[in-house]
């Protein structure tokens, strides 16, 4: 009987944390709708950008210009305030912009 109930509760607290909570339903549609803000702003932004020749300088430019809705992806994003995962989420902006602004002037983008 004990090794039965050692057994029931050692599976039982294998489970501990796998499950989401009903806040994790709605908060990853947040996020998708987040990202979804960001890179539509970071498209149309892209596609103005064509007075700035360089285009990692046009990147950096058009990343700010939508620093606000970059902000926000961080905020929902990272509930822990994790700076690593702030800076993360701000260099991948960068990147993605650097990437519409390639595809906004005809270039290849890899």
């Amino acid at each position: 009987m004990r090794i039965a109930v050692v057994f029931l509760a050692l599976l039982l607290g294998a489970c501990e944390g796998s499950f989401f909570s009903v806040g994790d339903r709605w908060h990853s549609s947040r996020i998708s709708e987040a990202y979804a803000a960001r890179d539509a702003c970071l498209a149309r932004y892209a596609a103005e950008s064509n007075r700035i020749e360089e285009v990692t300088e046009a990147a950096r430019d058009v990343a700010q210009d939508c620093a606000v809705e970059t902000d926000k992806l961080v905020e929902i994003s990272n509930r822990d305030g994790d700076a690593k995962v702030a800076a993360n989420i701000r260099e991948d902006s960068q990147f993605r912009a650097r990437g519409y602004v390639l595809k906004a002037r005809g270039q290849l983008v890899f």
